[in-house]
């Protein structure tokens, strides 16, 4: 087995599974579920459908390339989005189609670390999305963690990293709109980050899986290809980002997504993917290309996230701090009391599961920044997250 298999943390769920064993919750209320970041909205019947019709594809073995309508439509989404001249993004070179985030962002690290240099870094936020860090610990490198702090509007400071970590740095992970602040890294950010990669040689994996979900329909997030392209690098080297269907078309089951940037890069990391035999099956591509030329239901489902946003944060605001977060579904919480009491105790009196913010995060520079959060994913029907949020504002006024 490889040696690097004993560096792996536990997952966050099964670390609160472990955290709620043995706890009795009251049975006189219903569970409500608001841990996990995955979305309950109906998927969009344009991609259940086009799945439907397209069912016999799976007689065929699909390419791992995908076929070109795909990354056409991709490549033409790209373009309209992120305001990238379409001539610019090639279908061919420049796109690839992956079985959701996760499995891409994991395998690529996988591809792009060269873990015979001396001592490897990949750098990422803290509080993250856990892949990073596995994905970094298995492919023999380091990882480095930069604290996200209230301070900086939970933003990575990149003046913070030492003049040594970046000469190290083979591979950096951002995730814009955040997991789990929501925070938006805007395009200084971006450019300071470009800047940084020229430098010192090192890749960029922008995780903007969260992209679509925003609060302000007239100020979309930006993202790294169009900093890139507005800086003057048309060919985005050193740039790959990441996008899914998941929280965009609410098919998290679909397993579908993909990557987007550098062609050297990309030529790699499809040479990587063929023997990692990843390919998407030709029904998934056919309703992929649905969902990514579609984007009312897309404006529909910014609407429901608002709508609970606003509804929840109106009955949390006189109790605690807090305020609506500018894209995702996550509402990054402040809690009284340190973060694995309040999910035991609120899960024991109020049978509503959140998740600590301690689990997401690692002790850097002498602390935990995700101690005293807590995540609550706003992923359920409005009534529960209603029903949610008056039993959470209960267990704290109990606190009191």
């Amino acid at each position: 087995m490889t040696p690097y298999l004993k560096y792996l943390h536990p997952y966050p769920f099964e670390k609160l599974a472990q955290l709620k064993r043995g706890i009795v919750p009251p049975n006189d209320k219903e569970h409500i579920a608001l841990s996990i970041g995955e979305p309950a909205h109906a998927t969009p019947h344009l991609i259940q459908e086009t799945l439907l019709t397209h069912l016999h594809g799976l007689s065929k073995y699909p390419t791992t390339k995908g076929i070109p309508e795909l990354r056409m439509a991709i490549a033409d989404w790209l373009s309209r989005r992120f305001n990238v001249p379409s001539e610019l993004i090639d279908p061919e070179t420049q796109v690839l189609p992956v079985n959701g985030t996760r499995e891409a962002l994991f395998s690529f690290a996988q591809c792009v670390i060269d873990a015979t240099s001396p001592a490897p870094v990949v750098i990422m936020p803290n509080p993250f999305y856990q892949i990073y860090e596995g994905a970094a610990l298995l492919a023999g490198a380091e990882p480095y963690y930069l604290n996200t702090l209230e301070d900086s509007g939970y933003l990575p400071d990149f003046d913070a990293v030492p003049d040594a970590i970046w000469q190290r740095c083979q591979l950096i992970y951002v995730c814009s709109p955040g997991n789990p602040t929501g925070s938006v890294m805007q395009r200084a950010g971006y450019e300071k980050l470009l800047r940084l990669a020229e430098k010192y040689d090192f890749v960029i994996a922008s995780d903007e899986c969260y992209s679509e979900l925003y609060d302000d329909e007239n100020n979309p997030p930006p993202g790294l290809l169009e900093t890139a392209y507005a800086m003057g690098n048309t060919t985005f080297k050193r740039c790959v980002v990441f996008h899914s269907l998941s929280k965009r078309s609410n098919a998290p089951g679909l397993r579908s997504g993909f990557v987007a940037g550098d062609a050297d890069i990309l030529q790699q990391y499809f040479q990587y993917r063929t023997y990692h035999g990843s390919a998407m099956s030709l029904p998934t591509q056919h309703a992929s290309i649905e969902a990514w030329q579609d984007e009312a239901h897309v404006i529909e489902n910014r609407q429901l996230y608002r709508e609970k946003f606003t509804a929840v944060i109106d009955i949390l605001a006189d109790v605690c701090p807090i305020s609506k977060p500018p894209a995702g579904f996550y509402i990054w919480l402040k809690v009284p009391i340190a973060d694995t009491e309040f999910t035991q105790r609120l899960f024991a009196q109020e049978n509503v599961t959140v998740l600590p913010g301690s689990f997401l995060s690692r002790e850097f520079d002498g602390f935990n920044p995700g101690q005293n959060h807590v995540r609550i994913a706003l992923v359920a029907p409005l009534d529960e997250c209603l029903d949610a949020a008056r039993r959470i504002k209960s267990f704290i006024n109990s606190l009191k």
